[in-house]
């Protein structure tokens, strides 16, 4: 990329955007969906802060909980994006990185909800908790949209596995007939 303007006089920025927003290997989608990925990781942490503000509570039990929730979501995803976005899940193909992901996008999904209602619930009604209230529903959201492109992906790649795994199979069986009409290859027990 040149450096300095165009010919409509607007500057070329000479960094490219970050890899894991411009990558397609983010589980199979294209940059909306590394943004995807990236939202929850936003919303998480305002939540996290939020709670964090909170100088008194008499039942802190719930408050705790969130507190737990969101950090624990945050650094989690946080490690799978860097996974996804550094290229690093190739390098460990022994792990199902879509099961992985969905996985961690349905206990995220499921802990935020619990701790955004018990949170609402618990709640005394300062401005800290109630925005750590919805910045907790929203990422349950957002967390929900990506378990939804997840479980999608999942399913299309079991279909595909499945289907090349019978292909092979027939392959193969074909292949064990066609032995009796080849007159080259010699029977073991002739």
């Amino acid at each position: 990329m040149c450096r300095g303007y165009n010919q409509r006089r607007q500057f070329l920025v000479p960094f490219p955007a970050p890899r894991f927003l411009q990558s397609r290997r983010l589980t199979g989608g294209g940059g909306g969906r590394a943004l995807l990925h990236f939202i929850p990781q936003v919303l998480a942490l305002i939540a996290f802060i939020c709670i964090e503000t909170i100088m008194e509570c008499s039942p802190c039990e719930g408050l705790y909980f969130f507190e737990f929730v969101s950090c624990s979501a945050f650094v989690v995803t946080g490690a799978l994006l860097l996974m996804f976005s550094l290229n690093l899940h190739t390098r460990i193909p022994q792990i199902n990185w879509n099961l992985t992901d969905l996985v961690n996008t349905g206990l995220s999904t499921f802990f935020f909800f619990i701790a955004s209602v018990v949170l609402a619930a618990l709640n005394h009604k300062t401005g800290a908790e109630i925005a750590a209230v919805i910045f907790g529903f929203l990422a349950m959201i957002v967390y929900a949209v990506n378990m939804y492109l997840a479980v999608k992906k999942w399913r299309m790649n079991s279909r595909q596995q499945n289907s090349r795994q019978t292909s092979d199979y027939i392959r193969a069986r074909t292949e064990s007939r066609e032995v009796d009409h080849h007159p080259e290859i010699q029977r073991l027990d002739a």
